[in-house]
């Protein structure tokens, strides 16, 4: 084996420590904070609590009644107390009727306090000065929490009147420190059920407007959606109603050439061929539409633009070869966007499949387009079928409702009806105004 040289020979790579090498190697992700195990923590015990709401009554209920019982029967009363020689008996139900009412603290706050309010009372009396009366402040905090505001007022009366109670009959300080600090106290307590009741309430009206948002939300989908149905609708009325009509229009004029000219029968049996390859071929594209979800995925290759102004003469060959005349005067320019043009085609369509359906044999068909500026167009279409043909609303109802939709988009207007007398036939009128400067 060939050795290289020392110049062209790769180095060997000093060994690095693993707190150097990891971060560029293998970068990790930084640890979560701890306000996120925080709020985790929380929310399970939240939910934890909403699930088994007494079983974390009894257990807070319990921590506290064991450690009043702790104080009771380890003398630790006495470090505190105004009168040593305090009964047991009555420091034991002192002890019970401050802690054993916090069962029902979230329930019924104000009748939890208005129970140990007596035994608060024995306790400023006696002298006993038990530190489970503080628990008042508990339920001063779940008042604050549940109940309106003006309810208050009683509460800290009842929580500071023993305090006042015990400096008056036992004259130990000054009374404004006592009841100051008492008085500090319950506004500490009012001041985190505020505060917690505030976070509350923001969160419920949070979880309410993204409900609301969803339900919007829906609600605009399924609007959406009736909209796509209606326009998928009216487009296959419009495809499959207007070559129906020429398909049905050759296959009688081919029955009735059959037999005393061939040619002229081949000739309809082609077209008709022809229109339903057509009538297929748009169908295909529009449910090509409707199936490709994916943004992303490619054209269908026979996939072509709506029809517009481009496509009439085929369109009017179509009609032509049913034995209907057509003739098409056009004045102006064309400036119409995308949308105006096919909006044209389909009244335009819609006004020949109904003079080919009611106009009878012998009638005539006129189309006259005037363009004007900035998008506008006027097209006057008329047949000279009988006066009263057409219906004014088909029998599907959705050819001249059809035609008022697409005519509505754009601001235009659309009439249809009988021409005047004396003249015999149908008339549809369709003006769009100009398009707004942007």
């Amino acid at each position: 084996m060939t050795r290289l040289p020392t110049a062209d020979r790769p180095a060997t790579p000093a060994p690095v420590t693993p707190e150097r090498d990891t971060p560029t190697a293998q970068p990790r992700t930084s640890p979560e904070p701890l306000t996120a195990h925080i709020q985790r923590t929380r929310a399970r015990i939240r939910a934890f609590d909403r699930r088994h709401p007494l079983l974390w009554d009894l257990t807070f209920t319990g921590f506290w009644v064991t450690a009043a019982l702790i104080d009771y029967a380890g003398g630790g009363w006495r470090n505190v107390t105004h009168n040593p020689d305090t009964p047991r008996a009555l420091l034991l139900a002192l002890s019970l009727g401050l802690t054993v009412p916090l069962l029902w603290r979230r329930s019924r706050p104000t009748t939890v306090l208005l129970a140990m309010t007596p035994f608060a009372v024995a306790n400023a009396w006696s002298g006993a000065a038990l530190q489970a009366a503080l628990l008042s402040l508990v339920v001063i905090y779940h008042i604050t929490l549940r109940l309106p505001l003006r309810h208050l007022w009683w509460a800290t009366a009842l929580t500071i009147g023993p305090v006042a109670l015990t400096a008056a009959r036992h004259g130990e300080g000054q009374w404004s420190q006592q009841i100051g600090s008492s008085f500090t106290s319950v506004v500490v307590a009012v001041l985190i059920g505020l505060t917690v009741r505030t976070r509350h309430d923001y969160t419920e009206a949070l979880e309410d407007r993204a409900r609301r948002l969803e339900i919007e939300r829906d609600q605009q989908a399924r609007i959406a959606a009736a909209a796509e149905r209606t326009r998928i609708a009216r487009e296959m009325h419009d495809i499959i109603g207007h070559n129906l009509s020429v398909i049905t229009g050759l296959a009688d004029g081919g029955k009735y050439a059959a037999g005393k000219s061939p040619e002229r029968a081949a000739q309809a049996l082609d077209a008709i061929g022809a229109t339903s390859r057509q009538a297929l071929g748009e169908l295909r594209r529009l449910l090509d539409v409707l199936r490709d979800d994916d943004e992303t995925a490619p054209l269908p290759a026979d996939r072509t633009p709506q029809p517009g102004l481009a496509d009439l003469d085929h369109l009017l060959d179509g009609v032509r070869a049913t034995g209907l005349p057509v003739r098409l005067t056009v004045e102006g320019d064309p400036t119409l966007s995308p949308g105006r043009q096919l909006t044209v085609y389909r009244v335009v369509q819609e006004a020949l499949t109904n003079a080919l359906k009611h106009a009878g044999p012998g009638a005539e068909a006129d189309i006259r387009i005037v363009h004007g500026t900035a998008g506008a167009v006027t097209v006057t279409i008329t047949d000279t079928g009988s006066p009263a043909s057409p219906p004014a609303m088909p029998s599907d109802g959705r050819g001249l409702p059809g035609m008022r939709e697409r005519t509505a988009l754009y601001g235009g207007t659309l009439e249809a009806g009988p021409r005047p007398h004396p003249e015999r036939g149908w008339r549809v009128h369709l003006h769009l105004p100009e398009e707004p400067s942007q």
